[in-house]
């Protein structure tokens, strides 16, 4: 792992909390970005190194509205960043670490990511995420 990326925030509307962390903490705005692929809407915040993702259930079908109905607003995911997904989660499955996703999803600003079950990790949901170079396509490292 290269470092800790960013830091996932499920919530039911990213303007309403985006007003708290840029008012009250300061935190500059990077810009909503929707994934259809993922069925939510997002908003990275500058914290330092380390970015806040807010993130918002387009539908009442994906996993964001789901872990929204059970756990309410709150801290989803810790998200690190790989240099290569493909073989980071190869090592996770052969040291037999359940992967939510076997192959690489595409995320947020054309990162490719996958998540690991948060059985694996002490109930903290972990995902990976590899960026891809300007110009890139999120599947030419396959």
């Amino acid at each position: 792992m290269k470092k800790l990326d960013h830091i996932g925030i499920a919530v039911y509307s990213v303007e309403a909390a985006k007003k708290f962390y840029k008012r009250m903490l300061g935190l500059k705005d990077m810009g909503d970005e929707l994934i259809a692929e993922q069925k939510v809407k997002v908003c990275f915040l500058e914290a330092g190194e380390t970015k806040l993702e807010l993130i918002e259930p387009l539908s009442d079908d994906g996993p964001v509205f789901s872990f929204l109905q059970k756990r309410g607003e709150g801290m989803h995911h810790l998200a690190f960043q790989c240099a290569d997904i493909t073989e980071t989660i190869k090592e996770f499955e052969a040291s037999h670490m359940t992967m939510i996703n076997k192959e690489p999803q595409t995320g947020a600003g054309r990162k490719r990511i996958a998540f690991l079950s948060p059985r694996e990790t002490n109930g903290v949901l972990i995902e990976l995420c590899e960026t891809i170079e300007k110009g890139g396509h999120p599947d030419e490292h396959e």
